[in-house]
């Protein structure tokens, strides 16, 4: 007796899947607890929102319609490299000046270079840091957005990686 392999009219038949008739597959391997979050990226469920036509005004009140002018996925607009892209959540005050704030999300991308003024995810010395990476007479600098903390110096006994470039923030209220 045979087991496995094509087997003349087993399976469902052809055009009747979930994606159609003529349509390819792929199987592909998934860590257990990532299937429902693949199971609803992959049908567009959960990421997309409705964008209303009104707008919200930071001054004086504006009159309302619910109107909904379209649904936006919001990976539209917090990535632009996917594959290059990653969240940290961010412990700790030494940002709240440039409006990091703790609990917050940080969208990161790794493959922009990162620059002078930029605030970028780095690991110090083996720790991750969230700082602004400036350069004084060529010298760079981790800095702060706190006077509580203080300036990390970059120099040739510091082993510092910088991970990406901050990209976005969320923050919950």
């Amino acid at each position: 007796m045979v087991h496995g392999g094509k087997r003349a009219g087993a399976g469902r038949p052809k055009g009747h899947g979930i994606y159609g008739g003529g349509v390819a597959t792929k199987t592909m391997r998934v860590p257990a607890n990532m299937v429902d979050d693949v199971r609803k990226y992959a049908k567009g469920i959960g990421n997309k929102v409705p964008l209303y036509t009104s707008r919200v005004a930071a001054g004086y009140p504006v009159p309302a319609d619910d109107n909904v002018d379209e649904m936006i996925d919001l990976n539209n607009y917090l990535v632009k490299n996917p594959a290059n892209t990653f969240c940290v959540k961010v412990s700790g005050e030494s940002m709240i000046e440039a409006g990091i704030h703790e609990g917050d999300m940080l969208i990161a991308d790794s493959c922009i270079e990162a620059r002078d003024g930029q605030i970028v995810i780095a690991a110090v010395d083996g720790f991750l840091t969230v700082k602004r990476l400036v350069f004084r007479k060529d010298q760079p600098f981790l800095l702060p957005a706190n006077p509580m903390f203080q300036a990390i110096p970059i120099n040739e006994n510091t082993s510092v990686h910088i991970w990406g470039v901050v990209i976005n923030i969320i923050r919950s209220i």
